[in-house]
């Protein structure tokens, strides 16, 4: 059978670029099928969304030769500051604090703003041989044929591969189309976004600061800006995105504290109800899923990108050593190792990310002090707060080469 491509990945946002890049670049044709028209990505202004990339996703895009491009548009996590409170009362006396000189490998990660990285991929796919982008076209049926897989588009084309990857999403029509279902439930919270310029320099220190309705995340963009991730119960966040800009600001300073000085918006907000899904299944016969499409978790830790570009790095080592060896790419017994490889950690962060949101988001006396003392005792010892420091780093784990700093 003739394919137009080896591997067709549908969704074209940030995971499905950069596995096509990978993949082109040890060989492979790759169709990525976006719903949205290339000026749109391209164009995007600023609006507030920010991502925490840790040392070893760092890795994986240097690896495709990305991250050369936006290295001077982001800003290096030197600390982490956690703890606990409530708003206009500030921050518990125990805390865990972590710096990045605790560890050898440098910055725990990096901030970079969506709109630098997706121009960034979209550069790249274009520049990269073996990248074919649909822009524009959405997937409305998908067909398993002998030895590979179709699909069929809304402006009735039809396309053919060895395999299909989905990267479109929580709510992944691959995934449905593959009978692969979901476990999932809503928190009945929305994260509110949104960038703020302070009059004093932020170091280089991402801050997590949890309150009863949800933990406010300040993070560090280049110069006196930081993206701020502020979990509230969904009727709150929805009375305070109907505020005026003003009135926001003014519900948000109580929670977001003095410590960087006076502070304005920096562009638009914006909200996003928060939830858990978890895909039964990462693979289903010719189907691989990956990123959203996989797992969404709660932003309590911001893992949920590091956790899909680990998904990334781990089906392109997958699908080039098994096109190395001369296997079917798309075949169950390949895809198997993809899952087998993935599946744990997978789970377990959404485990622990719905675990921690539970732990952290009431105000309950006893919980409040279990959860402060034992914050004061990972801060206590250096053997453990380290640990957390490499966990951060995305340094644990069985890692695939790229996110080692190993090429393919």
């Amino acid at each position: 059978m003739k394919y137009d491509s080896d591997i067709l990945i549908i969704g074209g946002g940030l995971s499905g670029p950069i596995l096509a890049i990978a993949l082109a670049q040890t060989g492979h044709d790759v169709t990525v099928i976006d719903a949205l028209d290339e000026k749109v990505r391209k164009n995007a202004a600023f609006d507030g969304r920010s991502y925490a990339v840790a040392l070893t996703s760092q890795r994986l895009l240097d690896g495709i030769g990305v991250w050369d491009s936006i290295a001077e548009q982001t800003q290096p996590i030197l600390e982490i500051k956690v703890s606990d409170g409530r708003a206009g009362q500030g921050p518990s006396p125990f805390f865990m604090h972590f710096d990045h000189a605790e560890i050898e490998e440098g910055p725990m990660g990096h901030m970079v703003q969506d709109r630098h990285l997706r121009r960034a991929l979209l550069d790249a796919m274009s520049n990269t041989s073996g990248v074919a982008h649909l822009a524009g076209e959405t997937v409305t049926s998908q067909q398993i044929v002998a030895g590979g897989a179709s699909v069929t588009l809304a402006s009735g084309r039809t396309l053919t591969g060895r395999m299909i990857v989905g990267a479109d999403g929580r709510g992944s029509g691959t995934a449905t189309r593959a009978g692969i279902k979901r476990t999932g439930w809503g928190y009945e919270q929305t994260a509110l976004v949104c960038a703020i310029a302070h009059e004093k320099p932020h170091n280089g220190i991402a801050h997590q600061f949890f309150m009863p309705s949800g933990p406010l995340a300040i993070l560090p963009l280049p110069g006196n800006v930081s993206s701020i991730v502020w979990s509230e119960t969904a009727q709150n966040a929805a009375a305070f995105e109907a505020l005026s800009d003003e009135d926001y600001l003014t519900m948000l300073r109580p929670r977001f504290g003095d410590f960087l000085g006076e502070i304005s918006l920096a562009g638009q907000r914006f909200s996003y109800p928060l939830s858990l899904s978890l895909a039964a299944h990462l693979v289903a016969d010719r189907v691989a899923l990956i990123g959203d499409a996989a797992h969404g978790v709660h932003p309590i830790a911001g893992q949920g990108l590091n956790a899909g570009m680990r998904d990334i790095a781990a089906l392109a080592e997958v699908i080039t050593d098994a096109t190395r060896r001369g296997e079917d790419l798309g075949s169950a017994a390949v895809l198997a190792r993809y899952e087998q490889w993935r599946r744990f950690d997978n789970t377990a962060l959404a485990v622990a990310t719905d675990g921690f949101n539970k732990l952290f988001s009431n105000d309950n006396t006893v919980v409040r002090g279990v959860r402060d003392i034992g914050m004061a005792l990972v801060n206590a010892l250096p053997r453990l707060r380290r640990s957390f420091i490499r966990e951060a780093a995305g340094l644990t784990g069985d890692l695939p080469r790229l996110m080692k700093g190993q090429s393919l």
